[in-house]
């Protein structure tokens, strides 16, 4: 695990956050909302490791299909955050496009089959 916090915020800078976590194994899913977002994903962990800093009634928060998983954006710029697992409950995944001085583009990342965990039809 990463030794420091690494600071992250979305794109206007109201919602600012920290989390303690390593960057890679990174993953992206293919669910429905996953693939449309597009975001790279730090590997999960503990509710512990993320601390709001700003901005916390600057946030929307997103669910659907099970209706377990909250997937957080900021609501005036519309940037996907982080966001409380449904397949492993208390863990938490952060997007590593919000996080200061990680290059998203460097990383290799695997693609988890969330689509098979769907209850519901294309989601």
């Amino acid at each position: 695990m990463s030794s420091e916090w690494l600071q992250g915020s979305c794109h206007c800078g109201t919602v600012r956050f920290e989390v303690h976590t390593p960057v890679e194994p990174a993953a992206r899913c293919n669910c429905s909302l996953c693939r449309r977002k597009g975001a790279l994903m730090t590997p999960a962990f503990a509710e512990a490791n993320l601390r709001i800093l700003s901005g916390a009634d600057a946030m929307t928060c997103y669910q659907f299909n099970t209706r377990i998983a909250r997937h957080y954006f900021c609501k005036h710029c519309g940037i996907y955050t982080f966001h409380a697992a449904r397949t492993a409950p208390g863990m938490w995944r952060a997007n590593i496009g919000c996080l200061e001085d990680v290059d998203p583009y460097a990383l290799e990342a695997s693609v988890a089959d969330g689509r098979k965990l769907s209850v519901v039809e294309d989601a």
